[in-house]
Parts: structure tokens; C-alpha cells; sequence
């Protein structure tokens, strides 16, 4: 999952990613508004943290951009101001959610998995899907009641096709959600890991569709005869 993170504070801004790329994140990082733009238009996201208070242009009205230009990506303010009208304006702008300094990492986290997994259209903290559970918040997988051993980028990987489900992601797609700008995976990464999370999970979990991605298929729902 990557995560565009949007602070000019060296200390808190360093201090943000470390704690997120120590959960699983991909996280890149830019110190004022116009470069947080450019990166919201050059490259996908599944989330944002923005701080209001930057260089070269103010975060509302960079968030205020990102939506004009059709990114619904979902974003938290950071922000020391605390006022009722500060919090509206933020939420009027566009944001999905608020965050006051000084804040926990862990809660920052927490808020980050809900606007994700509303954003995915999903109300329950886990994910399910056929004998597996996987769970964003611990980072584990159950199959059949038993942990699976998993590393923390078959873990995305998996994540992102289960979030995904009925629809294929390019082994391009997959790369972007797990590396950062500065990192150069050899060409056949993703493939390595379904390779092993077919392995673990079982062959017909993950298909693949020729020249195109990989893709977990919709669960077929039982129609209730009705009489």
C-alpha cells in the first residue's frame, strides 16, 4: 500500500514515515504543498496524510486541487489547529478525515485502515474470502482457523487483489503498491510472489490472465429461492 505523506516538520515528518514503513508501507514523501500536488497527479495512492500548515502553498488548498482534478484518493488532515471552523473547513475541502497534533502513531494508523477500508467499500475490519480471513490491523492471514506464514509484501499483494476482487491488477499495478520511486525490483518480482502465495494458499486462489495481471474472482453469492 502506498501512502503519500505531506509534512514540512523534519523530525515529525521522518518520524511519520519511518512508523509507517514499519508497518508494511510504501510511503513517499514530499515537504510542501506544490510538491505533494505533483506527486498526487504523477502516481497512484491509496491514502494521503497531509499537514494544513506548508511551504509554497497551504494544505487545503492543495487538497482543494487534488479534488478538482478528479483524485479521490483518501486524505487525512494533520493540523495543530483545533477549532471547530478549522476541522468544518478541512472537511468542506475535501478531506476524509482529522487529525490534531500531537497525535499517536498507532491512532494515525488505525484512521488510516478505516478510510481505506471505506474507501473500498468495506464496513468490516477484516477481509474474507473463502477459507481465508486477512486482517489489515495485525497483518496476518488465517486459512481454515491455522496462521499462515507470510512476508509483509505477499501480505499487500494479496491484500490489494482480495480489495480488488473481479477485477485485474498489472503485475505494474502490483509493483507501485509496494515500491517506492527509489527502489528497482527485478522484472519478475511479482511474480515470485504469487508464486508463493499459491504455495501457501492454494493454486486456484490467484489466476492470472495472459499479458494482462492477475486476478481473484468475485465469490459467486447462493441465491435464496424465494416461493
Amino acid at each position: 500500500m502506498r501512502i503519500l505523506l505531506v509534512e514540512d516538520d523534519l523530525i515529525l515528518g521522518d518520524g511519520i514515515k519511518a512508523g509507517l514503513e514499519q508497518d508494511g508501507y510504501v510511503v513517499e514523501w514530499a515537504q510542501d504543498g506544490v510538491s505533494a500536488e505533483r506527486f498526487a497527479n504523477a502516481m497512484p495512492f491509496d491514502a494521503v496524510v497531509l499537514d494544513i500548515g506548508l511551504p509554497k502553498q497551504d494544505g487545503i488548498t492543495t487538497l482543494m486541487h487534488m479534488r478538482k482534478n478528479n483524485i479521490n484518493t483518501p486524505v487525512l488532515l494533520l493540523t495543530a489547529r483545533d477549532t471547530v471552523q478549522d476541522r468544518i473547513t478541512g472537511l468542506d475541502s475535501g478531506a476524509d478525515d482529522y487529525l490534531i497534533k500531537p497525535f499517536d502513531l498507532d491512532e494515525l494508523c488505525a484512521r488510516l485502515r478505516a478510510l481505506m477500508r471505506r474507501h473500498s467499500g468495506r464496513a468490516s475490519p477484516e477481509i474474507r474470502y473463502r477459507d481465508i480471513i486477512l486482517n489489515p490491523a495485525s497483518h496476518t492471514i488465517v486459512q481454515n482457523g491455522k496462521i499462515v506464514d507470510i512476508t509483509a509484501r505477499e501480505f499487500f499483494i494479496l491484500q490489494a487483489l482480495l480489495e480488488n476482487s473481479g477485477r485485474v491488477l498489472s503485475r505494474g499495478q502490483l509493483e507501485e503498491s509496494l515500491y517506492s520511486r527509489d527502489e528497482n525490483p527485478d522484472s519478475n518480482t511479482v511474480e515470485v510472489h504469487i508464486h508463493k502465495l499459491r504455495k501457501k494458499l492454494g493454486k486456484d486462489i490467484i489466476n492470472t490472465v495472459r499479458g494482462v495481471g492477475y486476478i481473484v474472482k468475485k465469490e459467486e453469492r447462493s441465491r435464496l429461492d424465494v416461493s
